[in-house]
């Protein structure tokens, strides 16, 4: 047997397949929407958004929705309460929105450890739902109750984006514009930060709280190294997030058993690294502002000689 038919046949289990499948559909979604959230420059939205579902995390497991989707809904409601939270400080006083998300990040990230300690220590059969999972990610413990959650959202959320595809980019590239046509800006703003916030919470099983910003801001990074048309950059965002997503969980199964002899590598912190490793090689080759393809054209530019203007 080659090396060839060693790889394959570590791939071909269920116990690769549904975590790699539903990684780089995760990778495809958060991809798309997180790029949006880079031209909007709200790409610490994410890290805040992540930060606090976990205290909605931990009251939909003490209320009993103990299912992925249970848990799901929940921190998904405390991150779109603790941006709404953040709206109404900036909105009644005179704090900057990065002061406000700072301060509403750090108490609700503090209620949801003081909520997942007590839970651990008080509350029983709660090791039968290792809540810990949201916190520090395991993407590979996803199977496919876990898989067509994530499939179902990945639907609605391109859909959505396709279907509000026009007013999403008018409200991203200029608010001001927007209004001025009779765009809803408002409503539409509210729709991405819920997408925004749905994302997250979808990721955090599968890289968890702190690695979840990683692989919703990167892929948007390098994909716009690529091009300067935002139909290009959520393109090709999406395309980076889920090979990061497909490529970290075959790389983390692979060198388990490769390198480590069985022991388990995390995968959640290799799909960081593989989204983290397009950013590098966008940010050197990318044909729309990478170093290499800017020298080049500064280069070209020098090189073509100057008219002198008429008199």
């Amino acid at each position: 047997m080659n090396w060839a038919e060693v790889i394959l046949e570590r791939l071909n289990s269920s116990a690769v397949r549904e975590p790699a499948l539903a990684t780089a559909l995760l990778g495809l979604t958060a991809g798309s929407i997180g790029a949006l959230a880079v031209l909007r420059r709200q790409s610490l939205l994410g890290d805040a958004v992540a930060h606090a579902a976990l205290p909605g995390v931990a009251v939909a497991f003490l209320v009993g929705a103990r299912t992925p989707l249970g848990l799901i809904v929940g921190g998904a409601v405390a991150g779109w309460l603790a941006m709404r939270v953040v709206t109404l400080i900036t909105s009644q006083s005179r704090l900057a929105f990065d002061t406000a998300l700072a301060g509403v990040l750090a108490v609700f990230f503090g209620a949801g450890l003081v909520l997942f300690t007590y839970i651990q220590r008080n509350v029983p059969g709660a090791a039968l739902t290792p809540l810990e999972r949201y916190l520090y990610g395991q993407a590979a413990f996803l199977r496919s109750d876990d898989l067509a959650l994530i499939a179902a959202f990945t639907t609605i959320a391109l859909s959505t984006v396709v279907l509000f595809w026009k007013e999403f980019a008018a409200v991203s590239f200029d608010p001001a514009f927007a209004a001025s046509i009779g765009l809803p800006v408002r409503r539409m703003e509210g729709a991405l930060t819920t997408l925004l916030v749905a994302a997250v919470v979808m990721g955090l099983k599968a890289v968890g709280v702190v690695l979840m910003t990683t692989l919703l801001i990167a892929p948007g990074v390098a994909a716009r190294q690529w091009s300067n048309r935002l139909g290009w950059v959520v393109f090709w965002a999406g395309v980076f997030g889920a090979t990061a997503g497909l490529g970290g969980t075959w790389a983390a199964h692979l060198a388990s058993f490769e390198l480590t002899r069985g022991r388990s590598i995390p995968t959640g912190p290799t799909i960081v690294l593989a989204a983290t490793g397009w950013v590098a090689v966008s940010l050197l080759l990318g044909p729309a502002r990478g170093w290499l393809w800017s020298k080049r054209q500064m280069k070209s530019a020098r090189s073509q000689p100057h008219t002198a203007n008429p008199p």
